[in-house]
């Protein structure tokens, strides 16, 4: 064989092997989404793991490649008359081949089955109980001890061992944090659990993703999750569990309701609340608009820490998902959150039936996301889009063009909806939406 074609053909086999190493000499910092990170002890004992894992299987692999590049070498053929000698067995070479794969098996079983009983043992009697409920396509977070709900942003107490309960709303959902490790599966109708605490990171913001594929909008589901220090997670719970912080309006019970359980404090999911929160909201749509110069305040947390500062956000956890083409709008109009209150007040859009904003006893929906505190959330759509007004107004005008699948109708007048594959003749203008994008944008 002509030598440049021998050694174009060991060039082409050779660069697979060089890309592979390259790939994994990648540097862990700038990939923020990598998993070898040591923030958490879930991530350690996964680490570990993995680190024998490797270590025995490259040993076996030099072995075995040592041996066949030895056998082939010395056992070649070097003239026309070699012929191979015949051999019935080797009884020795038998009960090595044989014993030495048990020992290795052994090596890796025993630290394996440690990971997995300390991995899935319980949680910690005091660790912060987090309910995590996949939708088709976004998270929604719950924390039972502290009476909050929120959506799409996980925030976490550096050094609180933290006690994740995971089910779905639909179908299969996979819940994962890079930097934290403890990717964990969503099944329908079952819990499945993940406890881990973040010890070694810092205040930081992370991203948070669905890893098992779960329908058209699956690359879509995402979210952030916010590591802070113990005072500024009491604070943000204790500003979560207050009423929306613009035109709040006095919690009103349904008749024959017990006095004292408002939709800030009662018990997130439960079915008999639910039915009387739905009930209440259709009495209140009924009237008349809502005078917001007459309703009262109701009492809101803001003092203290509210939410991560966005201009600290790290340059990966801005999401820069394009908008789609065709969609606009008039970014000119300056909105007026009161008559953006009425509006949704009203049912003006559908909004009251899928959605919850706790002090305003109209908003009482449990379909789609809490919108509470919007406003001090850094992303919309399942952390797709920034959360600024540009973004909120189109994704108000038209959520199936900037998201496929999601449930949530077309609203804007004249758009076309993706879905029914029809124009909406008779929907939101833009001046509508820029006043419910300004009464959103009040809700800190």
């Amino acid at each position: 064989m002509p030598v440049p074609s021998r050694l174009r053909r060991l060039t082409t086999a050779a660069l697979p092997v060089l890309a592979a190493v390259a790939l994994t000499a990648c540097n862990n910092a700038a990939y923020p989404n990598s998993i070898f990170h040591d923030h958490t002890e879930f991530n350690r004992e996964v680490g570990t793991l993995f680190k024998i894992l490797i270590y025995l299987g490259t040993a076996v692999f030099i072995f075995v490649e040592v041996l066949l590049l030895y056998v082939i070498f010395r056992y070649r053929r070097r003239s026309e008359n070699d012929r191979p000698e015949h051999v019935h067995g080797n009884t020795t070479l038998e009960i090595l081949w044989t014993a030495i794969p048990a020992l290795i098996l052994a090596f890796i079983a025993v630290p394996t089955v440690r990971t997995i009983f300390r991995t899935q043992a319980k949680a910690k009697a005091d660790a912060l109980q987090v309910e995590v409920i996949g939708h088709q396509w976004w998270w929604e977070f719950r924390y039972p001890q502290y009476k909050v709900t929120t959506a799409g942003e996980l925030y976490l107490p550096l050094g609180r061992t933290v006690n994740f309960t995971l089910q779905t709303h639909d179908v299969l959902h996979s819940f994962w944090v890079p930097q934290l490790g403890g990717k964990r599966d969503l099944i329908t109708n079952h819990k499945n659990f993940l406890w881990f605490t973040p010890d070694s990171i810092g205040v930081s913001a992370l991203n948070g993703m669905c890893v098992e594929y779960c329908g058209a909008s699956h690359a879509n589901m995402r979210f952030k999750a916010f590591t802070v220090t113990p005072a500024e997670f009491e604070q943000w719970a204790a500003h979560q569990a207050s009423p929306a912080a613009y035109g709040a309006i006095a919690p009103v019970a349904p008749a024959g309701a017990a006095t004292g359980a408002t939709p800030a404090t009662a018990p997130a999911g439960a079915a008999a609340d639910t039915t009387k929160r739905v009930a209440a909201a259709a009495a209140a749509a009924a009237p008349a608009p809502v005078d917001t110069a007459a309703a009262p305040a109701a009492t809101v947390q803001q003092a203290g820490f509210v939410s991560y500062p966005r201009e600290k956000l790290p340059e990966w956890t801005v999401p820069k998902t394009p908008t789609p083409a065709g969609l606009t709008f008039n970014t000119a109009l300056a909105g007026n959150a009161d008559r953006g209150l009425k509006l949704l007040s009203t049912g003006v859009g559908g909004c009251v039936g899928c959605h919850m904003i706790a002090g305003n006893p109209v908003m009482m929906g449990v379909i789609g996301p809490n919108l509470t505190h919007i406003a001090s959330r850094t992303t919309i759509g399942a952390g797709l889009f920034p959360n600024d007004a540009k973004h909120l107004a189109m994704w108000i005008k038209n959520a199936r063009a900037m998201k496929p699948g999601v449930v949530m109708p077309t609203l804007g007048k004249g758009q076309f909806d993706p879905v029914t594959k029809a124009v909406v003749p008779m929907g939101l203008t833009d001046e509508q939406i820029a006043d419910i994008v300004a009464y959103l944008q009040a809700l800190k």
